[in-house]
C-alpha cells in the first residue's frame, strides 16, 4: 500500500510537490484553506477585471513544463505561456527611463543613455553572474542542505564567487552610474531581500533572466494554477479545499497527521508544508518539546522580508504606452530601503512595481480599459503599523504618485479597486509578521542556514516554498519541490 502524504498549502511549491510525489507513487492529498488554489498566486475578480494576486514574472518556464512531462503531457495543451520582448521599463523620479530586455543592441543603446563607460561593465557583470548562476542555480538549487558538512564543502566556491558581498556592492564593482546600479541590483526585491544586505549569490537572477527570458501566461498566472489543478485531478491527486490546517499533530520526533478546521483529523506518513516555516513551527506545532537550544536560537535570530502593500485597480482609460512590467524608483534608494527593512517605518518617497497585464492580454480588462496592480514594499508587521487606519491614506499616496508619473490622470479613471496589506499576508497566507516572502535571503539565512527542506526537528516533516531552500520567486519555490526528489 502506498505511503500517505499530506501537502499543506497550494502555492506553486505545494502544487509541484504534489505532482512530483504522485509520480513517485505516493498517495497524495493536498489541503488548502481557501476555496481556490494558488496561495500567493491566487486570482481576484472585481467588476469585469481579472487580477493575478501575486507572482506575475515567469522565468525558467521549463520548471513548469517538467511537471507535465512527468506524465507524458504538454503544458501547451493546458495553457499558453508567451515570451515578452520588453522585460521591465524602469522609470526614475526625474522622468528618465530604461528599457530592460534580452536584446544586447537595445541594452547597449539604453545603457549609453546614462554613460557609455558602463556597457562594458554590464557585459562583464553578466559574465560573472553566469558563474554564480552555474553554481547557485544549476548545481545547488535542487540539492538539499540538511547536512552541515555539505554546506562546508560549498564555501570555497561561494567565497570565490564573492558571496560575502551584497548584491548592490557586487553590481557597483562593474557599474558606475547610480541609476544603472539600481537597475541591476533590484532583483533581490523580487524575492524579499534588501539589495544592500542580500548575498550576491542572488545576482544569479540577472543571468537566469538572460538565459530563459521573461514570460507571461495568457489569461494571467492564475491560468498556470488552473492548468496544474487540472493535471492533478487527471492524475487522481486528492484536493481538499476550504480546509485550514489548525494543528500538525506530533509525537516524539515524528508528525502523525493534521487537524483541519479545529476538528477533523487526517493521519499520514509524511507532511509537506508549502506554508511559512516559522509560522508552522510557532503556531501549528503545539508541543515544542523537540525544539533544542540551537533550533530555538535559529527561530529567534531570523530576519524577515519586507511586507507588501498591493493595490489592484481597473482603469476606464487605456494607457497604451505603459509597459507590461514597470518599476518606478523614488528619489532615494538605500535610505528608503533602510527605512523599510531596518527602521520599519513608512516613507512617502515610495518605489513601486506596476503590473499591466492588459498590455499583453487585453482579455484581463473590458475592451478599451486596463487592469493594473501596483506593489509597494513596506515594513512587515513588526512595525506595528495599523493598516486599518493607514491603508486608505497609503493607497491615496500611491495614486497621487502614479498620477504625477507613469499614469497621468489615473485618479479620475479608477473604476474598480481594492488593496491588500501585510495583514493579509499574516492572516490569510499565514506568514509570520506579515512578511511578503518569509525570511530574508541573506547569506546567514541561505542554503543550510534557511529552514531545511527536511525538518531539523521532525524526521517526516518537509518544507517547500519561499522560506526553505533555495528561496522565494517562482524558480525558487518550484526548485524546492525538486529537492524532494533527492529526499524521497
Amino acid at each position: 500500500m502506498a505511503k500517505k502524504i499530506i501537502i499543506i498549502g497550494s502555492g506553486f511549491g505545494g502544487l509541484s510537490a504534489s505532482l512530483r510525489l504522485k509520480f513517485k507513487g505516493y498517495d497524495v492529498t493536498l489541503v488548502e484553506k481557501h476555496s481556490d488554489l494558488g496561495g500567493r498566486a491566487r486570482v481576484f475578480k472585481k467588476g469585469n477585471f481579472t487580477f493575478d494576486g501575486g507572482p506575475t514574472v515567469i522565468t525558467a518556464p521549463y520548471l513548469f513544463e517538467e511537471l507535465f512531462s512527468l506524465f507524458n503531457k504538454k503544458i501547451s495543451d493546458y495553457t499558453e505561456i508567451v515570451p515578452l520582448d520588453l522585460w521591465y521599463r524602469f522609470v526614475f523620479s526625474d522622468g528618465q527611463t530604461f528599457d530592460y530586455s534580452g536584446n544586447e543592441k537595445s541594452m547597449e543603446k539604453e545603457i549609453n543613455k546614462f554613460g557609455s563607460q558602463d556597457f562594458k561593465g554590464y557585459k562583464d557583470l553578466v559574465k560573472f553572474t553566469e558563474k554564480i548562476f552555474n553554481k547557485g542555480f544549476t548545481d545547488l538549487s535542487d540539492k538539499p542542505f540538511n547536512n552541515f558538512t555539505f554546506m562546508i564543502k560549498q564555501i570555497p566556491s561561494l567565497l570565490k564567487l564573492k558571496s560575502y558581498k551584497s548584491v548592490y556592492s557586487l553590481v557597483s564593482n562593474y557599474i558606475s552610474n547610480e541609476k544603472l546600479r539600481r537597475v541591476f541590483s533590484m532583483h533581490p526585491l523580487l524575492v524579499g531581500g534588501n539589495p544592500f544586505s542580500t548575498t550576491s549569490i542572488y545576482t544569479l537572477i540577472l543571468f537566469l533572466e538572460k538565459k530563459w527570458g521573461i514570460h507571461y501566461s495568457m489569461g494571467g498566472t492564475g491560468n498556470v494554477v488552473k492548468a496544474l489543478e487540472k493535471l492533478m485531478k487527471e492524475e487522481n491527486i486528492e484536493i481538499i479545499k476550504d480546509a485550514e490546517v489548525t494543528e500538525i499533530i506530533s509525537s516524539d520526533n515524528k508528525v502523525k497527521g493534521v487537524k483541519i478546521n479545529n476538528s477533523k483529523v487526517i493521519s499520514c506518513d509524511y507532511i509537506i508544508c508549502n506554508s511559512d516555516p516559522p509560522n508552522v513551527y510557532k503556531n501549528l506545532i503545539k508541543s515544542k518539546d523537540n525544539y533544542n537550544f540551537l533550533f530555538k536560537q535559529k527561530m529567534k535570530r531570523m530576519d524577515y522580508s519586507m511586507g507588501l502593500f498591493v493595490y489592484y485597480f481597473g482603469s476606464k482609460k487605456q494607457y497604451k504606452d505603459v509597459a507590461h512590467h514597470t518599476i518606478y524608483f523614488g528619489n532615494s534608494y538605500e535610505k528608503h530601503l533602510n527605512k523599510i527593512f531596518e527602521k520599519k517605518i513608512l516613507s512617502e518617497d515610495i518605489s513601486y512595481y506596476l503590473h499591466r497585464p492588459s498590455a499583453t492580454d487585453p482579455n484581463m480588462a473590458p475592451s478599451g480599459q486596463d487592469a493594473f496592480y501596483v506593489l509597494v514594499p513596506v515594513p512587515n508587521n513588526l512595525s506595528n503599523i495599523n493598516w486599518s487606519e493607514k491603508g486608505n491614506e497609503f493607497k491615496n499616496l500611491i495614486l497621487d504618485k502614479m498620477d504625477k508619473s507613469v499614469l497621468p490622470g489615473i485618479k479620475e479613471n479608477v473604476v474598480s479597486d481594492f488593496y491588500l496589506t501585510p495583514d493579509y499576508f499574516e492572516n490569510d497566507l499565514a506568514t509570520l509578521h506579515g512578511s511578503g516572502f518569509s525570511i530574508q535571503p541573506k547569506f546567514s539565512q541561505s542554503a543550510y542556514f534557511r529552514f531545511h527542506n527536511q525538518s531539523e526537528v521532525f524526521k517526516n516533516l518537509y518544507f517547500v516554498g519561499a522560506g526553505t531552500h533555495p528561496g522565494a520567486g517562482m524558480p525558487g519555490v518550484l526548485s524546492s519541490a525538486k529537492v524532494l526528489d533527492k529526499l524521497f
